[in-house]
């Protein structure tokens, strides 16, 4: 009995291993879509490389908002980091710490300024629009008396154009609607990056060559603190420019100079266009109060700038890095065009990390190549 079942088993497993072998016969040959010529590989290869670079392209341009509120989100813990460092020189305390101190400050002073602002700033800034929509009026009925054919419809038109681009923005969050949750996602992402910056830095290290690494590191670093100081730099320009524009237009009566003063203040994170919209309403409301009063109003105004743009923006550029002012502004329109009030905010940083990249990749450049002429030379000499 114990024969007969260990012949029969035998013969099954026999059997079992020959269909086997007959079902997976020919699986050793070659594919069908094997490409025999070499040459034809080689193009073959270089075509996939083109599609994937085209793909990744049109996948970037796809999901270019949402890579924009991230962006977003790394100016923002660029700014923690900076106020954590600022501590740390003075107080040896844990980075957690420092960071959470930053965060509190900054609560602090929103909580401030909201009860500073109460009900007086909430009245200006109830009244500024019928103000500025006086003016306005004003100046299109002096522009239509000169022949000039131009209607206020037309005017909140164009600034509707600018500013459309936001609500892309916020849809590309999925789910989220509107400014608040986009600020709400830059918030979380931005206090994560700033509590453990080196995590990421060495997960985008680690997608790049290992040759590659070590100057890829050099580069973060090197836009890291490039932000840090740009962020610094705005900052420092936007209590500047807020603090004395509202001084100033208090002390010769100018009308909602707190508001004002604010609004200055928060538009100087713009360069360039924040200045001239803050010079437009300053002056709006000052002449809808008198001559007199849009004329200091002016005045005050190009003080200000002048100032900040001599004295602080050139002590501040000594130590972050120095954009042309047209390239800015370039950058600012099409930013603005693409992705409306966001893209004009980020555009300043976006293009002082491009700089940095660039810089870096050209002395790296220029390096091998004095390194490849003077092995020629060396060679020659031989």
């Amino acid at each position: 009995m114990g024969q007969s079942d260990t012949s029969g088993t035998g013969d099954s497993g026999q059997q079992a291993s020959s269909t086997t072998d007959a079902q997976y016969e020919g699986w050793d040959d070659a594919s069908p879509t094997y490409i025999s010529s070499p040459r034809l590989r080689v193009e073959a290869q270089k075509a996939l490389i083109w599609v994937g670079v085209i793909g990744l392209a049109a996948l970037t341009v796809y999901i270019s908002q949402s890579l924009l509120v991230i962006f977003a989100a790394l100016v923002f813990a660029s700014m923690i980091d900076g106020g954590a460092r600022l501590i740390g020189r003075y107080l040896a305390i844990p980075r957690t710490l420092r960071i959470a101190m930053v965060l509190l400050l900054a609560v602090a002073f929103l909580v401030w300024l909201g009860y500073f602002a109460g009900s007086q700033i909430a009245e200006q800034a109830a009244t500024l629009p019928a103000i500025v929509e006086k003016q306005l009026n004003q100046l299109i009925d002096l522009a239509q008396d000169n022949g000039v054919q131009v209607s206020l419809s037309d005017a909140q038109s164009m600034l509707n154009q600018v500013v459309s681009g936001v609500g892309t923005v916020t849809r590309a969050i999925g789910g989220i609607a509107g400014v608040i949750g986009t600020s709400a996602v830059i918030l979380i992402i931005g206090i994560y990056v700033a509590l453990e910056p080196n995590l990421y830095e060495r997960g985008v290290e680690w997608m790049a060559p290992r040759g590659e690494r070590s100057e890829l590191r050099k580069t973060l670093a090197e836009m890291a603190q490039t932000l840090r100081r740009l962020m610094a730099g705005r900052i420092v320009g936007m209590v500047f420019e807020g603090f004395f524009t509202w001084v100033a237009l208090e002390m010769f009566g100018v009308p909602m100079a707190a508001l004002l003063g604010i609004l200055t203040g928060l538009l100087a994170f713009i360069p360039n266009i924040g200045a001239v919209i803050s010079g437009l309403l300053m002056a709006i409301v000052g002449f809808s109060a008198g001559v007199e009063t849009g004329i200091a109003a002016v005045v005050i105004y190009f003080v200000v700038q002048t100032f900040d743009g001599y004295v602080v923006i050139p002590m501040i550029a000594r130590k972050t890095v120095d954009l042309p002012p047209a390239l800015v502004l370039g950058a600012q329109l099409i930013m603005g065009l693409l992705f409306g009030i966001i893209g004009l905010l980020l555009a300043d940083p976006l293009l002082a990390m491009l700089k940095v990249a660039l810089v870096r990749r050209s002395e790296a450049n220029t390096a091998m190549q004095a390194a490849e002429e003077a092995g020629k030379a060396r060679s020659g000499a031989a």
